[in-house]
This record gives structure tokens, sequence and C-alpha cells, in this order.
């Protein structure tokens, strides 16, 4: 079982779209490739060490000036988060929480990071204001709170546009709502669907264009002419783009149905109960991989998390092992011979009939509620 909770100070973020000049875009562009030379360098110089001395070396940015005078035109700090992230991503691989550190490729995540040191990122009339790059237009939809404090911002580069994305430290969380409080009426619990997004212990069941299988047609024409382009021409860099817009659109559409979707969920109620499912185990196993990555499941439990933390409210996770399709909601009869197939049931005990999602969902609303009022 997971709680979230509101404890003392949190991190959030906020992306913002961002129009840079020619010259900042150039800027921009080399600072990213600076971080990334960073990186797979550090990446390269550390491996080497291992096979010819068998042990790890310390290396900073500092090491690489000398070398390449024209890593000192780009923000410092940019590149000191590159070694940052190496450090983390070895860490995380020692730690066997990750695979081992990959080389990072040009096209694919374009970003860098910077930190806010005596007010060098802040927020003016007309944009941001970012060391190096002096004040970048943006589109501020959202107004960051007077009791926020900037930490650090990072810019990437998507289908050929650009984002900030903005890291603030902020100390003023609500309270949690007291949960003997709670009647069950608010309680909610969501039983996953590859066949819709979610089925919820109301019977409701959400059902969402499928984005990806809408866009299918047009994606494959795109991508069959660029695989007759000549690899890294300028007729294939400018389909490459198309190609990366049509995913960007797939991904905005998927987004923004989300998006409302856990909004509408949160303000309904207080506490929101979910299965703790292995969605990558499930794509890969069950051959429904296309279906279960435009469901959008996952990212519709992150988004439930934190805007019911953001509003003091619970959100639980049912352990995997749960048998929530076997068990019956009414008397609590299990029934092993539930097979992936079986969609209807009816119970031998109390008699009463079950649609197997509506069930599975109703038994996860129970048991989360239960767990919550024990922690």
């Amino acid at each position: 079982m997971s709680l979230k909770k509101n404890e003392g100070k949190q991190n959030k973020a906020y992306k913002y779209r961002c129009y840079p000049s020619k010259l900042q875009k150039e800027l921009i562009n080399k600072t990213m490739g600076c971080a990334r030379f960073i990186y797979n360098r550090m990446l390269s110089d550390r491996q080497f060490h291992y096979q010819q001395i068998g042990s790890d070396i310390s290396l900073t940015p500092a090491d690489y000036k000398e070398e390449h005078p024209w890593l000192c035109e780009v923000d410092s700090l940019a590149l000191c988060n590159a070694q940052l992230n190496l450090n983390r991503a070895y860490k995380a691989f020692f730690e066997k929480k990750s695979a081992f550190p990959v080389f990072k490729k040009k096209g694919i995540h374009d970003s860098y990071t910077t930190n806010s040191v005596n007010n060098s990122i802040r927020i003016t009339e007309n944009g941001i204001k970012m060391p190096k790059l002096g004040i970048v237009k943006i589109k501020q939809h959202r107004p960051i709170g007077i009791n926020e404090t900037i930490k650090g911002a990072t810019i990437s580069k998507v289908a050929g546009k650009y984002f900030v994305s903005v890291l603030v430290e902020c100390y003023d969380t609500p309270q949690l709502l007291n949960k003997n409080n709670i009647s069950t009426d608010r309680v909610l619990g969501l039983d996953y669907s590859s066949a819709h997004l979610y089925i919820d212990s109301n019977g409701y069941r959400c059902d969402h264009n499928r984005y990806y299988k809408n866009s299918q047609k047009n994606l494959a024409k795109a991508q069959r002419r660029l695989s007759k382009k000549q690899l890294k021409s300028k007729n294939y860099q400018k389909q490459l783009l198309k190609v990366q817009r049509i995913h960007r659109k797939i991904t905005n559409q998927r987004l923004d149905a989300l998006h409302k979707i856990s909004n509408q969920i949160t303000n309904d109620y207080d506490v929101i109960c979910f299965e703790d499912i292995n969605l990558n185990a499930m794509k890969q196993c069950l051959k429904l991989g296309k279906n279960t990555s435009d469901n959008g499941f996952g990212t519709l439990r992150t988004f439930v998390e934190y805007k019911a933390k953001n509003k003091g409210k619970y959100t639980v996770k049912v352990g995997k092992f749960f048998p929530s399709t076997k068990l019956c909601h009414c008397c609590g009869y299990k029934n092993k011979s539930i097979t992936l197939s079986t969609r209807e049931w009816t119970c031998p005990v109390c008699g009463t009939h079950h649609d197997r999602d509506y069930n599975a969902a109703m038994n996860i609303k129970k048991e989360g509620y239960r767990l919550l009022l024990q922690s």
C-alpha cells in the first residue's frame, strides 16, 4: 500500500512554451550540444579508465575546457548538471534501479538544466530571465505563486519547438482531510480496462479517443517518406520534423484529455483507489502493447496522485496481488476458477451476478478505504 501525503516543503514545476530569438536559439542549441558532449565524454572516459585501471575516476567539466575552449561560451551550470545527471545514472545502476548509462544522441530529448543563483532565473513582464540568454519570451499561462522560490529551469526542444520547465520550491502545502470524516460516497475505486480507459466503482466506463490509432495512417505515410530520404540530408531533417510533429500532436491530445479527466476525479472525490499493476509488463506479455500505451492509464494515475496531493486528498494503491477480480464484493467469496476470458460470473454463495470490471472496481474501493483507515 502506498499513501501520498503532504509534509513540509515540496517541489513542483511550471512548464511554458518559449519563443527565443534567432541568436537565443543558436545559444540554446549550442548549450544543449555542449551538455550532451560533456555527458558522453565523461561516460566514455570513465568506461575507458575502468577497463584500463579497474577503478572509477572523478571528472569535472573544467577538465575539458582547456582542450575544448568553446565549452566556456555556454552556461557553466548546464555542464555541471550534465555531470550530476551522469553521477545519478551511475548510482541508479549500482543500486540496480536502472540499466547502465548509455550515450546521448542528438535530436532525442535535447535539453539542458541550469540553476538559479542569486536570482539569476526570474519571471519578468516580458518573459523569463535566463543565464547567458537574457530575457526569453514565454507564454505564461499560469503564474508562479508568491510563496514559491525558483530553484532552476530546464530548456527543452521538442519537434522544433522550445519549452522551459521552471522548478520551484514552496512551503504552502494544503492540509490533508481528516480520513475518519470521509464517507464512502467520497471514495472511488478505479480498475484498469484495456477496452476503455478505466471502469470505476460507480459502474462508469470512461471512454476516450484512441489518438495513436486515429493518427496511424498519417504517421505511417510520413514514416514511409522518411525511410526513402537520404540519411541526415536536409530533406531527411525536414521529413523527420514532420514525423516528430505528428507524435507530438498525439501526445498533446492524450495529455489534454487525461488532465481534464483527472481534474474531474479529484474535484468530485476525496479518496481515489488504484490497483498497483505493472503496465510495462502488460505491454510485453499480453500482446497489448499499442492498446496499453494508447490507453494512458499510467499517466492518469500519476496526474490523479499529484492533483489529489495538492488538494489535500488521498490516493491509495492496492497491492498488485490483491484478488480484486476473483472476490465477490457483496459476500467476499473467492472464485478461483476466474480466467482472463471470463467477463461475467455469478457468485455461488449469494447469487449476485457480476460484471468482471465493475466487481474489481468495487473490491479496489473497499480494500483501499480499509487500508486508508488502518494507516
